[in-house]
């Protein structure tokens, strides 16, 4: 007999689109010599962000005001679209960034072991008025962010709509496309609205509660957003023009209690259009919601197989968790409809916190684009965001793709519905 969890499992996914093989390979058409010419080639999800690097500075001893304080100093290779990249593809996507760094130290260390990916780096522009963006972060002994101070000016200076629009084909082609804040809004608006015309999702990651307001301009086009506690506030508030909602203390709650503080604020995200909301909530997990008939993401009208590490992630995954627990599910009738579940964390031995959440979302789209559904993904991201605080640096050198499977699985059986009902 079918268990109680199966069952609430199987009513969940019908919110989700749950694509059965991975990403496809898609005929482009390119113009040489006067000829149209179709070339066979593997859409590549494209990633538009910052490039920083980050200056990571741990202290020893308790630090003191009006002096030096013992302890280590990193340069990390950072920025919150390029570590979402890094993490991609790593996990066996082959993402197509567009950002924009310097000739500078910075972006020397940032573009050499970019290419030393393998990765494509037409879509990186350089020059020598750009000064790199740096972020000096100054940690904890635990390895929670305690200040910081960013300079990453160069990234809503140097790209432009007029940079990124060469990159329409490849926006176009893509099975998904996903931006961060830190895009100045005409960058943002050209980004969705190239994505928009083509029919490719758009994932929406916030950054800082103070960019994450850029939502309010683009918000017609996103698919998905991954906001934290206090972004989602943020977002929010802008979204509704009022300041209705406010920041919520940061005691242990229920997850229960801490989705019912928070289900307000998801609400009006989705009234306003966002397909899915991917609340991160640090230790507590995440809170996957949609609204209505909502669909997670399009992979492309025609599929096949994907290889290397990008199959298998696919064929161990979908073994271990498998989407068939929810194909007799059905989408319910009405477009009211407020779905929401939850993934818990995974325990882990902190090494350093500021890569996990960009973690949580690389694995999270790395898995969509093998061809796995919006659930199995997350419980990948959540295994990523798990190996990331185990690391010194924002994206672990490499992962086990054995242990990233085992940890998907802990976390996907662990997972639950917490509401499902109409908000007529």
């Amino acid at each position: 007999m079918e268990s109680s969890v199966n069952r609430r499992l199987n009513a969940a996914s019908r919110h989700f689109l749950q694509p059965s093989v991975p990403n496809s390979l898609l005929h482009r058409v390119f113009l040489r010599g006067g000829q149209l010419q179709k070339q066979e080639q593997e859409a590549e999800p494209v990633i538009v962000g910052g490039m920083v690097l980050d200056i990571h500075a741990t202290p020893s001893v308790p630090a003191n005001r009006r002096t030096t304080t013992p302890g280590k100093v990193h340069y990390v290779l950072g920025g919150v679209a390029r570590n979402i990249a890094e993490c991609m593809s790593k996990l066996g996507a082959k993402p197509y960034m567009i950002s924009a760094v310097g000739m500078d130290m910075a972006g020397n260390l940032l573009l050499e072991h970019w290419k030393s990916t393998g990765l494509s780096t037409e879509g990186i522009r350089r020059q020598q008025d750009i000064n790199t963006a740096v972020v000096c972060n100054i940690l904890d002994a635990n390895g929670e962010l305690a200040a910081a101070v960013a300079s990453v000016d160069a990234i809503e200076k140097f790209l432009t709509p007029e940079w990124i629009q060469p990159f329409k084909c490849n926006i176009s082609f893509a099975p998904v496309l996903m931006v961060d804040a830190n895009l100045n809004p005409p960058a943002l608006e050209a980004s969705c609205r190239m994505a928009a015309e083509s029919n490719v999702p758009v994932w929406f990651e916030p950054v800082s509660v103070t960019k994450s307001r850029r939502i309010a301009s683009v918000v017609k086009y996103i698919t998905v957003a991954s906001p934290n506690e206090d972004e989602l506030v943020a977002m929010a508030n802008a979204l509704s023009g009022e300041n209705t909602f406010h920041p919520i203390s940061r005691e242990k709650y229920s997850t229960e209690t801490l989705f019912q503080m928070l289900k307000p604020a998801i609400w009006v995200l989705l009234e306003k259009g966002v397909k899915i909301v991917v609340v991160t909530l640090g230790p507590d997990g995440v809170f996957l919601c949609s609204k209505g008939r909502s669909k997670s993401m399009r992979i492309g009208p025609e599929r096949s197989k994907t290889y290397g590490f990008s199959r298998t992630l696919y064929d161990i995954v979908s073994s271990s968790c498998p989407s068939s627990s929810y194909s007799g599910a059905t989408q319910p009738e009405g477009g009211s409809q407020f779905f929401a579940m939850h993934f818990p964390a995974l325990p882990t031995s902190v090494v350093r916190l500021t890569g996990a959440g960009d973690c949580l979302v690389g694995g999270t789209l790395a898995s969509i684009c093998a061809g796995l559904d919006f659930m199995q993904s997350v419980a990948v991201g959540i295994a990523a965001a798990k190996a990331a605080v185990e690391a010194e640096t924002n994206v672990p050198s490499e992962f086990s793709l054995t242990t990233i499977a085992d940890d998907a699985k802990t976390v996907y059986v662990a997972a639950k519905v917490l509401f499902h009902q109409s908000m007529l």
